[in-house]
């Protein structure tokens, strides 16, 4: 794990939580975003699922990237990072095409 990581489960939010978020890193939504910052990733897409919003983060240089969810009450969870993002150019599936 990276040094960044570690010191982010340092600082989890304690209090009662979804049963999905137990299982993932979550902490106030200004401190998630800062450890982003610090690793140059930036939002690339964002939408609304159900009463929170997801966020997809990457850095241009590196290509790590970060998906979060914002809970209602503003806690900032990561649900999955990786490695090797590009953003995507065309649309899957493309209209008339039958996969």
């Amino acid at each position: 794990m990276r040094p960044v990581f570690l010191s982010f489960a340092l600082f989890l939010f304690a209090g009662t939580q979804p049963a999905f978020a137990k299982a993932m890193q979550c902490g106030p939504r200004d401190m998630v975003l800062n450890m982003l910052a610090a690793q140059d990733q930036t939002r690339r897409a964002i939408g609304l699922a159900g009463r929170m919003v997801m966020e997809v983060f990457a850095a241009a240089d590196s290509a790590d990237w970060t998906i979060t969810v914002t809970l209602a009450d503003g806690r900032m969870c990561m649900l999955a990072t990786g490695t090797a993002f590009e953003a995507a150019e065309t649309l899957v599936p493309m209209k008339g095409v039958v996969l």
